[in-house]
């Protein structure tokens, strides 16, 4: 199976603390790399996590607050300086790509690679990127700007062809392809081998669902149903319920309510506020509800 992981580059929220980066993500699908949010720091983050910044296709903006953007230019002219010379595209909400341009006109004259924009509509559920491996889906979200989540759909593969009927039956490699594909095999005597018995089922395709700053939605486990890994933010516990409320936040209760009535297999935490010390409650409150629930951590790596 090829990998499908998620790489946690900051896991805070927007004051800033000695302990968390603010908020940004990699996600790698098939030996492809995308990032979500960009806080400042980042790029340190990536260093640090041993991520190569020349393989990052595309990065995915959630929202236009400074701790899910800042890093972003930093990052632009970073690349340039290491030569960069393959496009690098960002989706995100409109109002960034004047803001953007200002920027890349003040302090990165002279790439050699070009940042190509693509603005995304917040409110809308649809693909938004697509290639032979993944498809990229907004996830509308409710927060005090517009702002969406990204849901990261693995394309099926192939079945698996078995190893020992390869063998058995002296299968030419050249037409392993065509088996997979569906073909059967016909032997010297004319007997035909269904397709079925050549191979073993593909694995099954697997999902990422990355739901950024919102409150809490009760119709959003509809969207993000039968996931394999669900970010959803959780910046508050249950005790400050009514600040998530006002800021347009959502509690680790509200996080692990969505994962359970989504079915999810795992869900991860993130965003916490710089008012707790000890993120440990936030987790445990969240257990009570689903308890496959889990804090994200700067430089963790996430396995689906």
């Amino acid at each position: 199976m090829q990998p499908f992981r998620v790489y946690i580059l900051g896991c805070g929220s927007a004051l800033p603390t000695p302990k968390h980066m603010a908020t940004s993500q990699v996600v790698e699908v098939r030996d492809k790399q995308f990032m979500i949010d960009c806080g400042e720091g980042t790029q340190i983050q990536l260093r640090r996590s041993h991520i190569n910044f020349n393989r990052l296709h595309a990065v995915f903006i959630s929202h236009l607050h400074g701790d899910h953007c800042f890093g972003l230019i930093g990052m632009i002219s970073t690349f340039g300086m290491l030569g960069r010379t393959a496009p690098l595209h960002v989706y995100a909400p409109a109002a960034l790509e004047p803001m953007l341009k200002a920027q890349m006109d003040m302090f990165c004259n002279g790439l050699e690679y070009e940042v190509v924009f693509h603005a995304v509509e917040t409110t809308l559920q649809q693909v938004i990127y697509e290639d032979k491996s993944v498809t990229v889906e907004t996830i509308p979200l409710e927060h005090r700007v517009p702002c969406c989540g990204y849901l990261f759909r693995e394309k099926p593969t192939l079945p698996h062809i078995r190893r020992d009927m390869i063998d058995y039956l002296q299968i030419p490699i050249s037409q392993i392809n065509n088996i997979k594909a569906g073909a059967g095999w016909v032997k010297e005597d004319g007997e035909v081998v269904p397709h079925e018995r050549l191979v073993t089922p593909a694995d099954p395709p697997r999902a990422y669902a990355f739901c950024s700053d919102t409150r809490y939605m009760p119709e959003l486990y509809k969207v993000v149903q039968g996931v394999d890994l669900l970010y959803h933010e959780s910046t508050y516990c249950e005790d400050r319920a009514d600040r998530a409320e006002l800021y347009h936040h959502s509690t680790a209760a509200q996080a692990a309510t969505v994962a359970l009535k989504a079915n999810v297999k795992k869900l991860i935490l993130g965003h916490y506020s710089a008012r707790y010390n000890d993120e440990q409650q936030i987790v445990n409150e969240a257990r009570k509800v689903f308890p496959e629930s889990y804090l994200t951590v700067e430089n963790d790596v996430f396995e689906l």
